[in-house]
């Protein structure tokens, strides 16, 4: 069965589909000092798929899942599975600075206390954090959706990551479609001037793809978007997985001159077009050990 939290009810819905498994609902609301309120109102059975989403407003999100998580426990269920599309709190995975809280080991920690059983999320911001878990936790990649999302739309892309931190996501996406890709790298010409091109392929006259794997300011699209266009771009769009877009980000990457902008349904977004659903109900389906 399948439970779907606040932060991703549409995206549980769409893996239950996918699974021809039960859809269970809940009960989900706060009361006037702002706590949650939880109850899951299914007929209940030895195993469980909790879906849910911890970005923003992430504290309340995060409650919400280790309540679930705990009540699921407290009611008998044997195994408890959790998709976890956008893990937040993964941005600090050690500590750089004497005293500060490692955000990601201390949500790692309290998943397993409140019951996970095994955990799958979607592009960490940081590799390593699977490796917090003392139980199986696996980090999927949502790069082959968005890959066949770019094979239906453009004839020949180039994939252009933002800065050489995101090669790896322009490498993958290319390597399924076949085609170019390259990276954004900066060259100090002076101690007052830097300039920012492409390392080895030359995009005048083509479709560029920005590919990352979060957009939230969108400061660094914007750069990289600006770059290309001045580098003889025909097109620029913007692809990530993770559309965190505050405040008024968007604007400012279709105020650049960019001419569309697509993310997948692990957060909700006005560009959330790509969805992860199937991706994630065929890790779910695969034996492992």
């Amino acid at each position: 069965m399948i439970i779907g939290g606040s932060a991703s009810q549409k995206l549980a819905a769409k893996i239950a589909k996918e699974l021809n498994t039960t859809l269970i609902p809940i009960e989900t609301r706060k009361f006037p000092d702002g706590e949650r309120y939880i109850r899951i109102k299914g007929e209940l059975k030895d195993e469980a798929i909790v879906v849910q989403s911890t970005g923003y407003p992430q504290d309340e999100n995060l409650i919400e899942l280790f309540l679930i998580l705990k009540n699921l426990k407290s009611m008998g269920i044997g195994k408890i599975r959790v998709v976890i599309p956008y893990f937040g709190y993964g941005r600090q995975e050690k500590r750089f600075k004497t005293g500060e809280a490692v955000s990601a080991i201390i949500i790692a920690e309290l998943l397993q206390f409140s019951g996970a059983d095994e955990i799958f999320c979607i592009n960490l911001h940081e590799d390593n954090i699977t490796e917090f878990f003392s139980i199986p936790a696996y980090d999927l990649s949502a790069m082959p959706p968005i890959a066949d999302y770019i094979k239906e739309k453009l004839q020949n892309p180039v994939i252009i990551a933002p800065d050489k931190g995101a090669l790896g996501f322009a490498k993958e996406i290319a390597e399924i479609l076949n085609c170019e890709y390259d990276y954004l790298e900066k060259t100090r010409i002076s101690p007052e001037e830097v300039k920012t091109k492409t390392k080895n392929i030359n995009v005048k006259g083509k479709e560029a793809v920005i590919i990352d794997d979060i957009i939230s300011t969108g400061s660094t699209i914007v750069n990289a978007a600006e770059i290309l266009k001045e580098l003889g771009a025909s097109k620029v769009i913007v692809s990530c997985v993770h559309p965190v877009l505050v405040e008024d980000a968007l604007l400012k990457i279709f105020a650049a001159g960019v001419d569309d902008v697509f993310a997948t349904d692990t957060l909700h977004s006005e560009v959330s077009v790509v969805s992860v659903a199937s991706m994630v109900a065929d890790a779910l389906k695969k034996p492992r050990n």
